[in-house]
């Protein structure tokens, strides 16, 4: 096993490689860049961040073009004419546009490998300290909403197993289904308009993760406090369900199909013909076999409630998390917080799809890679 986890391990390297790599020639590509906010900043034209999504061009619009015909120069960058040419020379060493790419690549590469993220282009901050900001609002909603959801889902699969058929089974196979067809931001703006002030009950706050009085606290002092600690859960309260409601049927139908499939089995007969208990059977066999789909699903539902998944959501809450960071860098052409989540978020993907492989070998000991055949 600890050949099969050093091979796993070195295999990052190159995959990693490889996702920078592809990521950053989209970027080269990509319309607009920090140089042309800039310069929209300055001509007063940058209106949102959703109005450049119409525009055309890259950063390097126009390279390899005639350098200006009739005695005029011909600017690289879109609305660039009339600008001093030192000042966008300055704007280019700034964020670094004066090195070849390949050599801006290799650069980012050998920073990031040593976790230098460097600062954020258009906020007066480290990446690494405006991640560790935001990260708060992310563990909440991607922690808690993955326990919350297997911990209800995986009993509630196996009790429809055992049950197929049955009227249980029946109806909350339409509730699930029901509840996997709405969309989760629509279900949170209704939940909003339900319990938060909307327009019948006021119960729940309606953004944020703290109330003012504890958003300042220290957290050795918020976790000994139980007040703190209960409006911490208040807060999540609508935003877990919001998000855990398409996760929680799709777990749940997966256990049951999982479970479904091994109590045909054979084995399963042969252990009933010995005289164990339904219970026994269950648990005590068919449970590490029927987990594993469920368990190789994990790494997939976690990362994805963790980031991507909940940006709608803390968009309609009003918590301001990775999610609306990753959102609103793309949008801004924040390079460093983009490349910076995404290498972040990768690095977490694969180390979490190791981790669900060494778990495998936990549930079932028969499972071993090291002498799997290829």
């Amino acid at each position: 096993m600890g050949a099969y986890i050093l091979r796993r391990l070195l295999l990052i390297i190159p995959t990693m490689i490889g996702i920078m790599a592809i990521s950053f020639l989209v970027v080269q590509f990509a319309p607009g860049g920090p140089i042309e906010r800039i310069i929209a900043q300055i001509q007063g034209t940058d209106v949102s961040a959703t109005g450049r999504f119409t525009g055309g061009g890259g950063d390097f619009q126009g390279v390899g073009g005639e350098a200006g015909g009739g005695g005029e120069e011909t600017s690289a960058y879109r609305g660039a004419q009339g600008l001093d040419p030192e000042f966008i020379a300055q704007l280019e060493k700034q964020f670094g546009f004066d090195k070849p790419p390949l050599q801006r690549f290799g650069l980012m590469l050998w920073n990031y490998f040593r976790f230098d993220f460097g600062e954020s282009y258009f906020r007066d901050i480290s990446v690494l300290d405006l991640i560790a900001e935001k990260l708060p609002v992310s563990i909440s909603l991607g922690l808690w909403m993955t326990l919350l959801s297997y911990a209800i889902s995986i009993p509630l699969g196996i009790r429809k197993a055992v049950s197929d058929g049955s009227r249980f089974d029946i109806w909350t196979s339409a509730v699930i289904v029901v509840g996997y067809a709405i969309p989760g931001f629509l279900f949170a703006i209704l939940l909003i308009v339900l319990f938060a002030g909307g327009s019948f009950f006021d119960w729940f706050p309606l953004r944020g993760l703290w109330s003012d009085q504890y958003a300042n606290t220290p957290f050795w002092q918020w976790i000994t406090d139980p007040r703190a600690i209960a409006d911490y859960f208040w807060h999540l309260v609508l935003p877990l369900l919001a998000m855990a409601l398409s996760a929680f049927a799709t777990t749940t139908l997966l256990t049951k199909n999982s479970f479904l499939d091994e109590i045909r089995k054979q084995y399963v007969v042969t252990a009933r013909a010995k005289g164990l208990t339904e219970h026994a059977v269950l648990y005590r066999h068919v449970f590490r076999n029927a987990m594993l789909i469920v368990i190789a699903g994990f790494p997939g539902a976690f990362i994805s409630s963790f980031f991507a998944g909940s940006l709608l959501i803390e968009t309609i809450f009003s918590l301001d998390g990775l999610g609306l960071l990753g959102f609103e860098s793309v949008i801004n052409r924040d390079y460093p917080v983009v490349f910076a989540t995404l290498y972040i978020f990768s690095l977490m993907g694969l180390v979490v799809n190791l981790v669900s492989d060494i778990t495998y070998t936990v549930i079932d000991p028969r499972i071993d890679f090291e002498t799997r055949e290829v």
